[in-house]
């Protein structure tokens, strides 16, 4: 998933919806947000790659 461009999405009402981040779920319930997946997937990483990551729209 290394280099993942934003996507512009149409929802079901039919309004764009915009990335505007990603969350970084871990198995202890921890969650964080950062602005680029590159962010994301470095913590991830350092972690021992054992979260999820989830791109947050709006």
């Amino acid at each position: 998933m290394k280099g993942r461009q934003p996507c512009h999405a149409i929802a079901a009402g039919g309004s764009p919806q915009t990335v505007v981040g990603y969350r970084w779920d871990l198995p202890d319930g921890t969650i964080r947000q950062y602005v680029t997946y590159q962010e994301a997937e470095a913590a991830n990483q350092r972690a021992g790659g054992t979260g999820s990551i989830t791109i947050v729209m709006q």
